[in-house]
This record gives structure tokens, sequence and C-alpha cells, in this order.
């Protein structure tokens, strides 16, 4: 029985929640360069915006001015998973981007009675194409976050090595560890994937410090990779790219392609 369930488990494909209340702690920029990292590495992804601000689409290189479909369309059946998926020039990578069209989801997503569910019923029959689903979550935890949440099989936090970064975090583990006890109602399970200490200045004492707290918060959850603070990594957005392909040499591209060689031999050890 266990092996039958890693199986179905694998089959179909890994939903992962790149969340963090916080803004400014590198959600967008984790998301889009572990998206293309991984696609680098043979896998199989779709990347997902939700955010209405469209940063993730923009840093992809697509341009929104320019969509007539976007991820608010397909989530309330306007438009068909195939024909909202872009793709970008540079990876092999499924994308579902957004518009400004996402700020009303909140108040169509009223008229449903579970509305939290909304993504999760509207992927599901996809993520069998899909080695890695990455949905990129804005700064709240508003009900596109709850969607996120549930849809996911798991979280990946980012967080900034600045003071206080571990207080902050309390009402996103008190928010997962609620859809946790809802999903193993339904046999389902919401794991954190892992914590990602971003820009990180080695030069600080008190960096060192914050990441000594953050360990001993989440023990084995942190990942043993580090972003570090890095112009490249801020100056790739202005040019549609992640980092790994605006500067592949950079230090944030090494550090986001080792990212990934972890998460996915973190991965694959489960399986």
């Amino acid at each position: 029985m266990r092996r039958l369930i890693k199986g179905l488990y694998k089959i179909m494909g890994k939903v992962i929640a790149v969340v963090n209340q916080k803004g400014g702690v590198g959600k967008t920029t984790t998301a889009v360069n572990l998206a293309t990292c991984l696609a680098a590495a043979k896998k199989k992804v779709l990347l997902i915006d939700l955010d209405s601000q469209g940063s993730m689409t923009t840093c992809m290189g697509i341009n929104r001015g320019i969509l007539t479909r976007c991820v608010y369309d397909f989530l309330f059946g306007s438009a068909s998973f195939d024909d909202t998926i872009v793709k970008p020039v540079f990876a092999d990578i499924d994308l579902i981007p957004a518009t400004m069209d996402l700020a009303g989801f909140d108040l169509r997503a009223l008229e449903f009675e579970e509305r939290e569910f909304l993504l999760d019923k509207a992927i599901r029959n996809y993520t069998s194409q899909y080695d890695y689903v990455i949905l990129d979550c804005p700064p709240t935890l508003g009900l596109i976050t709850l969607n996120a949440l549930y849809a996911a099989n798991s979280v990946l936090i980012p967080v900034l090595c600045q003071f206080l970064a571990v207080d902050g975090l309390t009402q996103l583990l008190n928010t997962i560890r609620i859809i946790q006890k809802n999903k193993k109602l339904n046999n389902k399970e919401l794991a954190i994937e892992g914590v990602l200490l971003t820009m990180l200045d080695k030069r600080l004492k008190k960096s060192w410090e914050i990441i000594s707290e953050i360990k001993e918060y989440f023990g084995e959850k942190v990942f043993k990779t580090f972003i570090t603070l890095n112009v490249a990594a801020q100056v790739a957005p202005s040019y549609g790219k992640p980092v790994v392909i605006y500067d592949p040499k950079s230090a944030s591209a090494k550090l986001y392609k080792e990212l990934t060689k972890e998460l996915i031999r973190n991965n694959e050890r489960e399986n």
C-alpha cells in the first residue's frame, strides 16, 4: 500500500506554494528562479502567478498589457487551462499569468460556497502533467493565499535575514496549522517544503545570529542553501528575466541552482 501511495503521489506532481505574508522577502524571485532551474533540470514545470500585481508574470518576460486571459479567467471558468497558458521565451515552462483582474478575486469568490478550494478544483486535473507546480502568492494571508495553501502539497517560506524575522511568521504558521488539520480530514497533507533564508549579508554578525535563531525554531526544515544579497538579482526583473538567465554566473544564480538541486534531492528521498 505504501508503494502504491508513493507511486500515486509521484504521478500527480507536487504543488509548492511560495508563501510569506510579508512583502519584499524574495517570494517572486524565488518562484521564478526555482521554476527556471527545475526546467533546466528537465523537470516539467507549471508556474502560476497568484498576485494581482503580476510581478512574476513580468519577471518571466511576459507583457501583461497584451494578455487577453489570465489566472482569474481560468479560476472562474471563462478560459480553459490550455488557453490560459503562456510560454516564456527562455525556458520550457508553462505559465499561467496574472493581471489586475485578479484584484477582483475575493469579491467574485463570495458567490461560491467552497471559495477556499477554487484553485484546487481548477488545477487538480492538470497536475499529473507536471513534476512541479509552483504557486507564487501575494504578500497577504487573504483568500487567494488560502486557495494556494489548500491546493498545495507543501509550503516554501522565504524569510529575510533580518531582526524579528521569526516573530513575523507567527500568523502564517498558525494559518498553516489550521489548514493542515483541515486537510487531514480529507486524507491530504500540507507539509513545510522548507524555510529559505534570503538577502543574507554575510558581513553582519546579526545576520548569522538570526540564522541561528531560525534554525533553532525550524530545525531541519531550513534549507542548507542561503540566498545572499546580490545586485544581479535586484536588476534582473527590470529585464524581464530570472537572475539565472540574466546573469548565470552571478552569486545569486549559483545559489538558486544549488537550492534547486537541494529541493530535488529532498523530494527524491521522500519518494
